[in-house]
């Protein structure tokens, strides 16, 4: 690779986490519902697609706050619920012990929760933020916010620190919140996904 190749993309990485920052811990706006978008922001602030005309979900991939290595495609075949987080968020301290308790509930039905911990200098505070709130699914550590650029522009990415993505047991994008979430607005976004055949 070459020297401008490598500065083109830091530069790139530069500016995705200069955004990262500018829209960290939001409560989110209401998004989407025009255009070719295929997706619906209801009242409660979640976006849904409809089945059939989803997008697909890119393939996470990289090691966990932990040090182990972890791939979003070992789980094909069940609903994937995907947490964008930072220690350093406010709304994020809030949702985590819901997101645990929802994660606890749903695990026998085939649905399995992952973090991204975004904007984390280090793995210390992430390692602690989880033991305090008692979260145990795992989080892929992504202090530069390369993970979130994976996603598509036009989908429904995570675009806000908190966000939150439903992804449905074919791979594909169905809902999303950019907000933090309670325990009843997170099992709704996830139930009609189960429900689906």
């Amino acid at each position: 690779m070459s020297a401008l190749t490598r500065t083109n993309r830091r530069a790139l990485l530069l500016t995705a986490a200069a955004a990262l920052t500018l829209s960290a811990c939001s409560s989110g706006g209401k998004v989407g519902g025009s255009g070719d978008t295929n997706f619906i922001t209801g009242n409660d602030g979640v976006d849904t697609v409809a089945q059939g005309k989803r997008d697909a979900a890119p393939v996470l991939s990289g090691k966990t706050i932990d040090g182990e290595q972890l791939s979003t495609a070992d789980y094909k075949g069940k609903i994937l619920v995907v947490n964008v987080w930072g220690s350093w968020c406010t709304p994020c301290r809030a949702e985590a012990k819901n997101l645990q308790a929802v994660s606890e509930k749903l695990k026998d039905q085939g649905v399995q929760f992952v973090g991204i911990n975004t904007r984390d200098t280090n793995t210390t505070s992430a390692i602690n933020f989880e033991k305090e709130f008692g979260v145990t699914f795992p989080s892929l550590y992504d202090p530069t916010g390369k993970q979130m650029l994976r996603f598509e522009k036009g989908t429904l990415n995570p675009q806000l620190i908190p966000s939150t993505l439903v992804i449905d047991r074919s791979g594909k994008i169905a809902a999303r919140a950019l907000m933090a979430l309670s325990e009843e607005t997170l099992t709704g976004m996830i139930k009609p996904v189960l429900a689906e055949k």
